[in-house]
């Protein structure tokens, strides 16, 4: 099982020599990757709640400093060695087909083949509509275009492709990305994100905490899984296919330790308790899991990350 951790795109703490101690410090602890997140401008008002709090209120509504997601990604290749760089998420319609193939590309190479593409189709249609996307209502349909244009771009000699969304052939389009296959791991707890995943995605990436779509517990999770699979499989797919991630957003003693039907929910407790959910995760197929950590100065966030990998990761 690999471990990941946020690294921060906005606030203080995302100024260039604090994000650059962060995941440096990261990467020399051990941990296996780091996450990115993706908001381009953030709407002042807001019609629909944020999906992955129980009072819907959006950790960035104050607004502030928020670096844009794909160029933060390409600072912190620069600034790492080893740790796997993954987006978390991409919101794909909020960018153009080509344009991201091209960008993430590029990162790639420049990273030495250490990119995960997270996805998601965004929530917030007021962010839409200042950025200029296509409807709102067809983000779905823009994402797996999206997806299925790039794949084309990052594998053919000759690459063409005639969409709704992307249209494109006779073109050159140079450096491949290093890996054969860049890893999409798709974001996401509902019916469609689901079957995306099971048609398109590398892996399943959800949150736990979505109100609408609760996996927070280990049976709740667990009955995703089989979900997913019975997807895979009648997408034609080996369940083998798509593998399985899971995120964080928060742990210990700052969530309940039951979740609203009763059961244990996933990383409350004390150290020993979340080193077991983790060791359960694990024995369900999960090969990677991150966390968010918090602190008001980047020596704070590096010692919540030591305490937590030398109490909990170092039992998994």
């Amino acid at each position: 099982m690999q471990f990941g951790f946020g690294a921060p795109v906005s606030g203080p703490l995302s100024r260039p020599k604090d994000l650059a101690r962060i995941v440096q410090g990261g990467e020399q602890m051990g941990y296996d990757y780091c996450t990115i997140s993706d908001h381009i401008a953030i709407p002042r008002d807001m019609e629909k709640k944020y999906p992955y709090s129980d009072t819907g209120e959006f950790p960035g509504r104050a607004g502030g400093d928020r670096h844009e997601q794909l160029t933060c990604v390409a600072f912190v290749a620069a600034k790492t060695e080893k740790l796997r760089l993954v987006t978390s998420v991409t919101v794909v319609p909020h960018r153009p087909p080509m344009l991201t193939a091209k960008v993430i590309a590029t990162i790639d190479n420049l990273s030495e083949g250490r990119f995960t593409w997270g996805i998601g189709v965004g929530w917030c249609r007021e962010e839409f509509e200042a950025i200029g996307t296509e409807p709102f209502a067809e983000r779905g349909a823009v994402t797996d275009e999206t997806i299925t244009a790039c794949r084309a771009l990052w594998s053919d000699d000759n690459p063409s492709f005639a969409g709704k969304y992307a249209q494109f052939s006779n073109i050159f389009f140079q450096p491949r990305p290093v890996q054969l296959r860049i890893p999409v791991w798709v974001g996401g707890e509902s019916g469609p994100a689901m079957r995306r995943t099971a048609r398109l995605g590398d892996a399943w990436y959800p949150i736990g905490t979505n109100p609408q779509n609760r996996l927070d517990t280990l049976k709740r999770f667990e009955g995703g899984i089989e979900r997913l699979r019975k997807m895979t499989r009648d997408a034609g797919r080996p369940e083998s296919a798509v593998g399985l991630s899971y995120r964080f957003s928060q742990m210990g003693a700052a969530i309940p330790e039951r979740a609203d039907n009763g059961d244990r929910r996933l990383g409350s407790g004390n150290a020993a308790a979340i080193a077991a959910d983790l060791r359960a995760l694990r024995d369900l197929g999960v090969g990677a899991v991150d966390f968010s950590f918090g602190g008001n100065t980047a020596d704070a966030v590096l010692a919540e990350m030591r305490r937590f990998r030398d109490d909990v990761l170092a039992k998994v």
